[in-house]
């Protein structure tokens, strides 16, 4: 069965033991492609590499001498391998810290098992909200920026589905700060509206019905408008 997504990739590779640099003997780190083209524009084809980050490894000092010697660059090269093939090359690094960001440790291992949980938490409320029509629980998730945004963005899309007019007020004043999010609660109030027959007020901003003349809060004539 292919792999489909970047996390079914990571628990792939995870589960296999890594290679040795064959260079210096040093295990490889999990290194994770920048979200970048490279060379050719084409990138390295896969979401993770293994690389040597051994700074004594042979490849990284001569490396330094060799690059600026034919090409007068500060740079050197790390060993690296690809998980598809095992197939070991040469990353390119212009810092003696060059690439060491995109590590794979045992901190952002566990910062993505929490992040995984919290997601998977987060759906289960939200399945159990849309059976019982609990709209409030998922505004309450959608509106609370410590959610993962996947999360926060199926509550978006729910919403439109399950929400009242009475949802609509405190979704439209929210920033959500993410375009995709804030593109779906636009879409699910729209959808809202049209499952009432209501519209917001182009003077108050409250919401009244779809065929209303005269808006009962504000007051101002509203047909046509």
């Amino acid at each position: 069965m292919a792999l489909e997504t970047k996390e079914q990739v990571l628990e792939e590779i995870l589960s296999r033991k890594k290679p040795l640099c064959p260079h210096c003997g040093k295990e490889m780190s999990i290194w994770e492609v920048p979200p970048f083209s490279f060379s050719d524009g084409l990138g390295w084809g896969e979401p993770y590499l293994f690389v040597c980050f051994n700074n004594d490894c042979p490849v990284y000092l001569k490396g330094w001498d060799d690059i600026m010697d034919n090409y007068a660059h500060k740079a050197s090269v790390r060993c690296m391998c690809y998980p598809s093939n095992q197939q070991f090359e040469y990353l390119p690094v212009f810092s003696t810290i060059g690439g060491t960001g995109q590590i794979i440790d045992d901190q952002i291992l566990a910062e993505q098992e929490i992040l995984k949980e919290k997601m998977k938490k987060g759906f289960s409320i939200l399945a159990g909200a849309y059976a019982s029509k609990d709209s409030v629980t998922v505004v309450r998730l959608l509106l609370d920026g410590a959610e993962p945004q996947r999360v926060r963005l199926k509550a978006a899309e729910m919403i439109g589905d399950i929400g009242e007019p009475e949802a609509i007020d405190p979704i439209r004043s929210a920033k959500f700060g993410n375009e995709i999010t804030q593109k779906q609660v636009d879409k699910s109030i729209r959808k809202i509206h049209e499952r009432y027959f209501t519209r917001e007020c182009p003077f108050c901003a409250e919401i009244i019905k779809k065929r209303a003349k005269i808006c009962k809060h504000c007051g101002k004539d509203v047909a046509g408008k």
